[in-house]
């Protein structure tokens, strides 16, 4: 396994791979081929506490940073499994942790990390919005002691994986706030209640088993005490959670990263053609070596941004920059490695068709690469607003 500097995590990184290393390639390749949800691997990192370390200790959390978090993630794509499953529970504390009263997170907070609830759930896209939020139609009505929830979410992942959802929606209409950005709300949604209650969830079938459905709310009540800080403040809210989600994210392309490049160089050494290994080629030692140079790189912004999100300063630039050069980083991998695996790398039983689908998806979401550039070209190089 590839180790280019030495690192201050590397304890964490050993406790987390010890874990990983009962959940094989073979499980992974099992959940995937029946389209499942690796409940063992979830339900083990959950009872090791992996999934509770941004919870503050007096909850029963871990109260660890966003860097050692990131980490995590990071150990699970590399040692072969997707955090894809199960990283909500980590971006979504954000939210909670920093604008949620201290009733809710006594309420909350320890059955989260002694995994009696799970907060997998964030609903904020809708289908006619996108990446424009501030345009989203999905409404709260503040009716006496209760909101009154009408709308639509989709790309909404592991409802059906979890208890719990942070909920975006306008409480008051576009057309009467002075700023586009005012005037959305936060929920904490009891997503068993709200099945019964006015939430319809339809499961879209994709490419990559990652479990995400279309929601449909209609006069879903829920209590005004699931709030989550002001009433009107949630976009600014949901940013953390978003800040946190893209630093994440980058955390796990970069495992993937990693994972492509060590699979691929060993391959390359035992793989012999024309009577010499294909690694000896430098039209195949160049492009898994630019590979690594990229990851590397990558892994420095997300230390970075996590560096910022932990000392509650901005760092919308820094998660997003890390977001798009780990997401390329781990595609320009995932390439190298199918490519020099030629028909090997389209048999399941290498994995590699598997991991290379599963770290596409961050070339689109959670926010696409074009986007990050326009935020880039607007916010940090202050050219016009393309859009």
């Amino acid at each position: 396994m590839i180790n280019t500097s030495a690192d201050p995590y590397q304890d964490l990184r050993e406790a987390v791979r010890d874990l990983c290393q009962e959940f094989p390639a073979e499980y992974f390749r099992k959940v995937d081929d029946e389209r499942s949800y690796p409940e063992a691997f979830v339900e083990a990192l959950t009872k090791a506490g992996w999934l509770a370390a941004l919870i503050p200790q007096e909850y029963g959390g871990s109260g660890l940073g966003l860097t050692e978090a990131s980490v995590i993630m990071e150990e699970i794509n590399r040692s072969g499994g997707n955090s894809g499953a199960c990283h909500g529970q980590m971006y979504n504390m954000g939210t909670l942790l920093r604008h949620g009263s201290a009733e809710q997170k006594q309420r909350y907070l320890p059955k989260i990390a002694s995994g009696e609830l799970r907060l997998q759930s964030m609903g904020v896209t809708e289908p006619t919005t996108g990446t424009d939020t501030t345009k989203i139609k999905t409404t709260a009505q503040r009716k006496g002691d209760r909101y009154v929830i009408n709308g639509q979410k989709v790309w909404i992942s592991r409802i059906q994986h979890s208890d719990l959802m942070i909920l975006l929606a306008r409480t008051t209409p576009l057309a009467e706030v002075k700023k586009k950005s005012e005037g959305m709300s936060i929920f904490l949604v009891d997503l068993r209640e709200a099945e019964a209650k006015g939430m319809t969830v339809r499961p879209i079938p994709n490419m990559v088993n990652h479990e995400t459905n279309e929601l449909f709310f209609d006069n879903l009540e829920i209590p005004a005490e699931n709030l989550i800080g002001e009433e009107g403040k949630g976009f600014k809210y949901i940013l953390d959670g978003l800040n946190a989600e893209r630093t994440l994210i980058a955390a796990e392309c970069i495992g993937d990263g990693y994972w492509f490049i060590d699979k691929v160089t060993q391959y390359a050494k035992d793989r012999v053609v024309f009577g010499r290994p294909i690694g000896q080629n430098q039209g195949v030692q160049f492009p898994i070596a630019r590979a690594l140079v990229n990851v590397e790189a990558a892994s420095l912004m997300r230390y970075k941004a996590c560096e910022l999100y932990d000392a509650h300063q901005h760092c919308g630039a820094q998660a997003n920059m890390a977001k798009l050069l780990a997401a390329d980083a781990s595609w320009e991998a995932a390439n190298a490695c199918l490519q020099f695996h030629g028909g090997f790398g389209f048999a399941s039983e290498y994995d590699v068709e598997r991991k290379f689908r599963e770290t596409r998806l961050y070339q689109v979401a959670p926010i696409s690469t074009n986007l990050i550039l326009s935020y880039v070209a607007e916010h940090i190089l202050g050219l016009p607003r393309s859009f």
